[in-house]
């Protein structure tokens, strides 16, 4: 790979799992959902439990491709890390924004959520990768993030609880949450935050994993070589996932360091063989918007900007009510659903996976117009 060589299969990855994010978190009635369009109830995995820490890995290869090709054309260390901080700051802010919406009451707004700990994963990582001198020091932040979070779900006492338990709001995870942020957590947890401030570490060790999987491609070897190892490091992944499994269960809620292992293993697979279909084999499949991958291009060339306003508009949609004939109110969103959706497929499970599909093709829609006015929102 060349040194200003842009990686067509990140980006089409990235706009992939951004088109996932919209789909799952956009289901037409919520009492009717496929099983693998919602997270695992606690222990366990679907295919929406990979969505984020994809996105994190993401992250984590961006990251070490920007920073070296801007090393190499002379900028230093704390240059890079104000912009990281500003960056860091943006995403931030907009996570809140997004929370707050459309009322802001200040005394209640959930600080945690999805922006917020993409902003903390960015920021630590960047600190580390432009302040360790070697890949190996940075393995050793890696293993420290999943083994300190670890050995502190198992063995740090909870008071009234006790040392090792995982069950929902009674884990070190979650009394640290009701410590520091009461009162300001996800409104359907209220007592814990599943992007609290402790499973941030093991976060921080997905992006981590990206990092790495970011200098391995700027490797000597060819695309063919990269390829196979990237598989080779992925199933070994999910095979020690699965094997620590037994002594901490895969865990997306508390965010377990075996979750981590086990879902930095798939992305590793998955970006595997978009990079070999894409960057290798120069697979060009025709569509009338261009090659078979360019939409996920376009999404993944603005995937903080699209993610934020499909958000804000799904939020509004639910905090927006409509006055109905019997004097009652209705959610904007349950208005459109019940009289454009439903009434066109008799299968409820069908008609609430079609709302998400259109906002998924609404999502595309405002990436398509962004790619052909050049407007590429950098944060």
């Amino acid at each position: 790979m060349t040194q200003h060589e842009r990686l067509t299969s990140l980006d089409a990855f990235r706009g992939a799992t951004i088109a996932a994010m919209m789909l799952v978190n956009n289901a037409g009635d919520w009492g009717h959902v496929y099983p693998q369009l919602e997270h695992a109830e606690w222990n366990g995995w679907t295919f929406t439990d990979w969505i984020f820490p994809f996105f994190l890995f993401i992250v984590g290869v961006a990251m070490t491709m920007s920073f070296a090709r801007r090393i190499e054309r002379g900028d230093d260390a704390r240059k890079l890390l104000l912009n990281a901080a500003r960056r860091s700051v943006i995403i931030f802010v907009l996570g809140l924004i997004l929370n707050g919406a459309p009322f802001f009451n200040l005394s209640t707004i959930r600080i945690p959520g999805v922006l917020q700990r993409i902003a903390v994963c960015y920021f630590i990582v960047s600190v580390i990768v432009l302040f360790t001198k070697t890949r190996k020091a940075q393995n050793f932040w890696l293993i420290g993030f999943l083994a300190v979070y670890w050995l502190m779900m198992k063995f740090i006492p909870v008071p009234g609880i006790g040392a090792g338990v995982l069950e929902q709001g009674k884990n070190f995870s979650a009394y640290i949450d009701s410590l520091l942020l009461s009162g300001h957590m996800y409104i359907y947890t209220q007592t814990w935050d599943p992007e609290g401030i402790i499973s941030t570490l093991p976060a921080i060790a997905t992006t981590l994993f990206g990092v790495q999987t970011g200098y391995f491609l700027r490797s000597p070897l060819s695309r063919e070589e990269k390829t196979v190892w990237m598989f080779v490091a992925g199933f070994v992944l999910l095979f020690i996932g699965v094997v620590l499994d037994m002594w901490l269960p895969i865990n997306k809620n508390i965010w377990t360091s075996s979750y981590s292992i086990f879902t930095a293993g798939w992305a590793l697979i998955c970006f595997a063989v978009l990079y070999w279909l894409i960057d290798v084999k120069g697979f060009k499949l025709k569509t009338p918007l261009g090659r078979w991958y360019t939409p996920f291009v376009m999404l993944g060339m603005n995937a903080i900007a699209v993610y934020f306003v499909g958000s804000l508009i799904g939020k509004l949609s639910i905090s927006f009510m409509l006055s109905q004939p019997d004097g009652k109110s209705m959610m904007l969103k349950t208005y459109i659903y019940q009289h454009f959706f439903a009434p066109l497929l008799t299968n409820p499970f069908h008609a609430s996976l079609l709302y998400a599909m259109m906002y998924v093709l609404g999502s595309f829609l405002l990436a398509w117009v962004m790619w052909k006015k050049q407007w590429f929102v950098k944060v």
